[in-house]
């Protein structure tokens, strides 16, 4: 038998998503009466909430472990009460229990009833969950409690694109969609607990509600919300961004511009292997629409560098691709052969030091971009929602429309929306004067 925690600490670990399912997984436990606490080493129980997207993600759960169990030999403190959750939970299971020792092991589906594993746990008995039911889990969660300025909202979860490199639909499961009144109540609550905007989130999240009128409808509702002053959403597929979606950017004011569709790459050979279902061409002509229906938009994409068999003149189409669209900002990788996806057997791996070679020309190319979309912002004046303090006396930080980041020196409190003329531009944020706010 252990003593039931009564602190606890979440880490989480890779996309947005898992920023949400941290939030509600705190919010379960602190509905249980415990107390939440910013030092994993001074927890009860800490909940490692994986990511399982990159290479070597397991053996960092392992090291995690390791580094909490010698930190309170240590310090002379029982070992805390280990959850891990997340994706590595979801493809790993039993094998975390029989490799670490660890109390819960919980996937990303089942997470609703960590308290109950936790209590299982206690008994001095490991409590592992991860089923995929199709009941959701999210009528199980507690009300939404207070929350930051820009909240995170789940409307979707899984992938049915079965990319050949992507264990999304092994850890995740197949795409479902949350119900329409059930996403508005939750926006609702975010926005009655300090929420003034809100980023709609999912593995495929323009997949949502294709017999719920599409997730342009959702957009549309959430716009009429009081409160709520800016909506975004990521992560999109190309193939599921419909015309209707498009003219959300022109028709909604609360929509913001800025757009993350990934491509992967520029060739459409690697694009077939990949079975992304789209290519080059269609992307771009994509992309041409978008720009037509807001043509101030900021464009972001994911790129992965080094797929199996990608040729030197393969790569060299995806530079050319970054440099026909001119990325507002950008997330590369390099492929990482990923247990039980197609792409992990595939012949022609490419070497490790060639990858590494390609990352670097891509990310200068980006970062080339990115710095001139900032240049661009330049002298413009915009609005800015306040998120935190900057590190600077008097100084705060908040996001523009277009996503990036703008300092400046205000009395303006956390949740305060700006006015805001842009005075300085740098390659990875902005600098900007006060002119006036609206009142939170």
């Amino acid at each position: 038998m252990k003593p039931s925690p009564k602190t606890f600490h979440v880490k989480s670990f890779g996309c947005q998503m898992n920023v949400y399912d941290g939030e509600r997984m705190a919010e379960l436990m602190l509905a249980e009466g415990m107390t939440a606490t910013d030092d994993a080493n001074a927890a009860d129980l800490v909940v490692l909430n994986t990511c399982h997207i990159r290479e070597r993600a397991t053996e960092k759960v392992y090291s995690d472990i390791g580094r909490l169990r010698k930190g309170a030999r240590q310090s002379g403190r029982s070992a805390p009460m280990v959850a891990v959750a997340g994706c590595v939970a979801q493809a790993e299971g039993e094998e975390i229990v029989r490799r670490a020792g660890v109390d819960v092991v919980v996937g990303p589906q089942a997470y609703h009833n960590l308290p109950a594993l936790v209590a299982q746990a206690a008994s001095g008995a490991p409590a592992l969950d991860t089923d995929m039911p199709i009941a959701s889990k999210f009528g199980a969660l507690p009300a939404r409690r207070r929350v930051a300025p820009s909240a995170f909202l789940t409307v979707q979860e899984g992938c049915d694109k079965f990319c050949t490199y992507c264990v999304v639909p092994y850890t995740r499961g197949a795409e479902v969609s949350r119900p329409f009144a059930a996403i508005v109540d939750e926006a609702k609550a975010l926005v009655d607990a300090g929420a003034r905007e809100i980023t709609l989130l999912g593995q495929n999240v323009n997949a949502w509600g294709q017999d719920q009128g599409g997730l342009e409808a959702l957009i549309v509702a959430l716009d009429r919300l009081p409160g709520l002053e800016r909506i975004r959403y990521t992560t999109s597929h190309p193939n599921d961004m419909t015309q209707g979606l498009i003219d959300a950017h022109a028709q909604v004011g609360k929509l913001m511009p800025f757009l993350h569709l990934p491509v992967q790459s520029g060739s459409d050979r690697v694009l077939k292997a990949m079975n992304r279902s789209h290519d080059r061409d269609s992307y771009l002509r994509l992309l041409d629409r978008v720009r037509a229906a807001r043509p101030d938009i900021a464009l972001s994409g994911d790129f992965i560098v080094g797929f199996p068999g990608e040729t030197d003149a393969e790569f060299a189409e995806t530079l050319s691709l970054v440099d026909a669209v001119g990325y507002a900002q950008a997330f590369s990788f390099k492929y990482s052969p990923r247990p039980g996806t197609p792409a992990a057997t595939m012949p022609d791996q490419i070497a490790p030091e060639i990858m590494d070679e390609r990352l670097q020309r891509l990310q200068a190319a980006l970062n080339r971009d990115q710095a001139a979309f900032n240049a661009k912002t330049l002298g413009r004046t915009c609005d800015v929602l306040i998120e935190r303090a900057g590190k600077l006396p008097g100084q705060m930080l908040g996001k523009s429309p277009w996503l990036q980041s703008v300092h400046l020196l205000t009395d303006a409190a956390i949740g305060d929306m700006v006015e805001v003329d842009i005075v300085r531009a740098d390659p990875n944020s902005l600098s900007g004067l006060e002119r006036r706010r609206a009142a939170a």
